[in-house]
This record gives C-alpha cells, structure tokens and sequence, in this order.
C-alpha cells in the first residue's frame, strides 16, 4: 500500500523541482500579475496529480519496494530540494490537501482484522503491519478505557455496565469502534486487534462499515499447531503499558537471570526499553490454554469462512523464524 506519507512527500518534492517551477514561470513570462499564482496552482496540481498516478502503478509493486523508497525520475528529482515562493507554496499544500482528501473519500480504506490463536504472534507483527502501513492498529481493550475515560455518550454507557458487574454488549462495542474510526488516523484505514470475535460480532461490524461506505479489506490469519502453542504461551512475559512480548526461550529480555531450577527469576524479568518489570498474564498456563483454544476454533475460525467468499482472507504459517512469517504477512499486505 502507498502510504500518505509517501504520497505527500512525492507530491511536494515533485512540485519544488525544475519542471514544476518551468511551468510556473511560463505563466509568469505572459505579464500578466494573476498569471503567475494561477500558473503556480495549475502546476500544483498537475505534479500532485502525477504523484498520485504514479503511486497507483506502483501498488502491485508494493511487495517489492516500499512506498517510502519510492523515486522520482531524474528531471523532477534533480532539483527536487529547491523551495517555491511562500504563495507558491502554499497553493502546493492545499493542492496536495485536495488530493489526500480525495483519495481518503474515494479510494477504499484498508480495513484489515489480524487473527490467530493465542501465542501466534499477532503481538510481534501487528505493529510491524502498523508501521508498514501507516495505519492505526485498534484494540477493543484499550479502545474501552478510552471510551469510559473520555466519557463518551457510547462509553458512559458502558461504564454503568461495568459498574453493574455486566458484559458489555456487541453494540456498545461496536458504537465504541464506529466512534473510534471517525478520527483522523483511521481516515485511510485501521487495523482491529481482538474484534470480532464472533460471528455475530463480524456481521453487526459489516452492518456498521457498511453504513460508514466501508468494509473489510484484508483479514490475515496467524496460523500455528496447537502443540506447538503451549512452549510459546507459558514462557511469555509482557510489558503491561507498551504490550511489548518476551519469551523465555526465544525473545528474552536482556536482564534475565535464571534460578538454580532453570526457571527465570521474577524479579529479573525487565523491559528493554524501560526496565520495569514485566509480567506473566493470569490466563498464560497450559490449563488456561486449552480452554482458549476452543473457544478460538469454535467461535472464532468460523469468521473466517465469514469472509472467504469475498476474497480477501490470507492465511500465514506463523510456526516459522519471525523474518519467515514477516515475508508471508509483507506479502499478504498487497491487494
């Protein structure tokens, strides 16, 4: 996908250069005074409108050479540092603007649901897709705190629910992410993290985007053998405030220190980051495990077979080194 960042970053360097100011100036040498500005604005939008198309063609090369690398051809780029006029200039932004506001209103937004069991890895590569993407990556959790925190009408609501000791309903959930979405970092899409869960939930989030003049793009599937799952979850530690994951075995912090059972020291489990502690989440044992595992392969595989006929499910094998399973996510990221 061609970020925004890439797009308006092409677009300006495109407008500052020798052919936009050649064409700027062949307004200026008609004597005219508007002749000028109007020249300067028609260029803008000419180069952004170039930028544009050439960031369309390189989609389907997007698995090959990042957004963020892309060039420019030698007679734009050769004096692509040069600045325009501060009037200039701005007719540049808004022309720019006006793009970017075209292409988040007209241009499908990347909706995309990252699944996989517990222990798959939708922790390590979530914010990698995020990064790659430039696009927020939402969790249901913290999406709630945020709601009851800001006391939304939506998030009021659920905060009487909670203090009643019930379950918040997929409406107030579904409310919460509608509410969410409308920001600014979602207007090119977003990526949802432990929602839907259900059937139920994944038609009544259809029914809301559908209702926005949106819907689902991309569902990835993280996908490891049972078996192989308990190793992963009952050696995991997090950092509570980043969600940053470790594992004992294979991403341990680097202030471990093992005991004389061979088990890691409490104590000396530390973000790398931050070093404060880390912890082991309640539901980490393999007794917990299994009954997670149901619950995922009853209730939540059968989303995926929600959305398979649209063509849009991508399937990884996450039981493979990390740069193995990053390829296969990087490749599944294309339309």
């Amino acid at each position: 996908m061609i970020s925004s960042n890439a797009l308006r970053t092409f677009a300006r360097r495109a407008a500052s250069s020798t052919t936009a100011r050649r064409f700027a100036s062949s307004g200026a040498g008609a004597g005219a005074a508007g002749a000028e500005s109007q020249s300067a604005q028609q260029t803008a939008a000419y180069i952004t409108a170039g930028a544009l198309v050439v960031s369309m063609a390189c989609v389907s090369q997007a698995g090959k050479k990042s957004a963020q690398t892309l060039s420019l051809p030698h007679h734009l780029d050769q004096d692509a540092t040069a600045t325009l006029g501060f009037g200039q200039s701005k007719k540049v932004e808004e022309a720019v603007k006006k793009t970017e506001d075209k292409f988040a209103a007209y241009w499908p937004r990347n909706i995309m649901i990252l699944f996989g069991p517990p222990g798959a890895g939708k922790g390590t590569h979530g914010p990698k897709i995020e990064d790659q993407l430039t696009i927020p990556q939402l969790s249901t959790g913290d999406m709630l705190r945020a709601a009851v925190a800001a006391k939304t009408e939506v998030g009021l609501k659920a905060a009487a629910v909670m203090k009643a000791g019930g379950l918040v309903s997929d409406d107030i959930v579904v409310g919460i992410i509608r509410d969410r979405i409308k920001e600014a970092d979602c207007r090119f899409g977003f990526i949802l993290d432990g929602f839907p869960r259900t059937l139920v939930q994944a038609r009544a989030l259809d029914k809301m985007l559908a209702e926005e003049g949106a819907c689902v793009t991309k569902v990835i599937e993280l996908q490891v053998p049972d078996e192989v799952l308990e190793e992963r979850i009952c050696g995991r530690w997090i950092h509570k405030k980043s969600g940053r994951s470790y594992h004992v075995k294979f991403a341990p912090p680097k202030s471990m220190k093992l005991g004389a059972d061979g088990k890691p020291v409490p104590e000396s489990m530390k973000d790398d980051e931050t070093g404060e502690s880390l912890m082991q989440r309640p539901d980490d044992t393999a007794t917990a495990l299994v009954k997670r595992l149901k619950g995922y392969h009853g209730e939540t595989v059968p989303i995926l077979d929600h959305y398979r006929p649209n063509g849009i499910v991508r399937e990884v094998n996450a039981n493979q080194g990390m740069g193995g399973v990053w390829k296969e996510v990087e490749a599944s990221l294309g339309r």
